[in-house]
């Protein structure tokens, strides 16, 4: 009879960890799914009515975009062909953002470190005012992640303070958040323009924030539906969103 050979002690933890992780994520899937049905015949003008937001990190000279360029054959080596690289690329910034049905809010860059304080100051400083600036009803919803800042006790009471009305939302669901969208439509204006230093990336990223049509942000919401529905096609896990 072959001798079985006994797997390493590295070995044994691999395992049990990607079992764990496996576990993780069936869990998380399973909370998105349930979101999903559970808001899917929500009418759109519930959906207007909310507020969303999130914080993203663009770097000065990195993979916000593709860039593509015509040469002839065996001449992509050639200095006039490619991209010089930078260590780290170049820096970056943060941004924390809203938007609603009717349009983008505001953009602010984030300085320093965040910790629970300085996003209390972030929305009393901005969420107000996005909502009064883009004309939101009475009893408007306001959504973002479960980070723990956004969760702890003094940020909760503050929003209940504030008569905020909270979405509650599954753990590590950017398929849910049409603001990943923007983002996305945000870092490729951004590197189209080139910026060659950290004041220029925010300024050009405040200036092209300010531009993306209301149209956009109008389409996202009026097609969350869809963006549910396909979530629960998928059972909760990943989409094309």
């Amino acid at each position: 009879m072959a001798k079985t050979k006994e797997l390493s002690k590295d070995t044994r933890n691999k395992i049990v960890d990607l079992h764990q992780a496996g576990k993780t994520e069936s869990a998380l899937a399973s909370t998105c799914l349930k979101f999903a049905r559970e808001h899917l015949d929500d009418p759109e003008e519930d959906w207007e009515n909310v507020i969303w937001s999130d914080e993203t990190k663009i770097e000065l000279f990195g993979k916000n975009s593709t860039c593509r360029v015509w040469r002839r054959k065996n001449a992509e080596l050639h200095p006039k062909n490619t991209i010089p690289t930078v260590k780290h690329g170049g820096g970056n910034i943060m941004l924390w953002g809203c938007f609603s049905a009717k349009g983008p809010g505001r953009l602010i860059c984030v300085k320093e470190r965040m910790n629970g304080a300085m996003y209390r100051e972030i929305l009393s400083k901005n969420l107000l005012p996005s909502a009064r600036a883009l004309k939101m009803k009475r009893g408007l919803v306001f959504q973002h992640d479960n980070d723990p800042k956004h969760t702890a006790r003094a940020m909760k009471e503050w929003l209940r303070k504030k008569h905020f009305k909270v979405l509650e939302w599954p753990s590590q669901s950017p398929d849910l958040n049409p603001i990943e969208n923007l983002w996305r439509e945000l870092k490729i204006h951004v590197a189209q323009r080139q910026p060659q230093n950290i004041t220029a990336l925010e300024e050009i990223c405040m200036e092209e924030w300010a531009k993306l049509p209301a149209t956009v942000c109008k389409n996202l919401v009026a097609t969350y539906r869809k963006r549910l529905t396909s979530v629960i096609a998928n059972k909760g896990y990943i989409t094309k969103y």
